[in-house]
């Protein structure tokens, strides 16, 4: 980060997953003092965690120009995955302590990069607990979740269907 002045952004995240794989959504919401940005999207053969993932990568990315972000989450996997273990992964070559092949190698590089640009102070929230803003990221990431038509998970399919 450079000494010039950053801006301080919060962003939530979440990820959702009907079956685990099956299709899944992610949610992130930015807010700059008043403002606020809603961003969502979703997979058809995913997990739950690729969606966790997901939501930081897309939230970091949405950002124009480096930040102090505050990234609150509900996944202990990402936020540890970051502040605990991603140091020696490297070191590693994305190997485990035990040697194997961390999984979602292709997801934890790319939240990686972003961590070059900008300054992230990981906050654990506790998932489906009130959290005003982790309830409405909840929200958007299972409103990304792929729907098949003709299915009573589908909003827009008809008894005709």
């Amino acid at each position: 980060m450079t000494a010039r002045k950053t801006k301080k952004v919060d962003l939530f995240t979440d990820g959702a997953c009907s079956g685990n794989p099956g299709p899944g959504g992610w949610g992130a919401l930015l807010r700059y003092g008043a403002y606020e940005k809603e961003l969502g999207g979703g997979e058809e053969n995913t997990t739950n965690n690729r969606m966790e993932m997901m939501a930081v990568i897309e939230g970091l990315t949405a950002l124009s120009s480096e930040c102090h972000v505050t990234l609150h989450t509900d996944s202990k996997y990402v936020m540890d995955g970051v502040t605990k273990y991603m140091t020696n992964w490297k070191r590693n070559g994305w190997r485990t302590a035990d040697k194997k092949e961390v999984k979602n190698r292709d997801l934890w590089e790319r939240i990686d990069a972003l961590l070059q640009t900008h300054d992230v102070r990981w906050v654990w929230v506790k998932g489906h607990a009130g959290h005003v803003e982790n309830e409405r990221v909840d929200a958007i990431a299972r409103a990304h979740v792929p729907r098949k038509a003709g299915t009573d998970c589908d909003p827009e399919a008809t008894a005709d269907s």
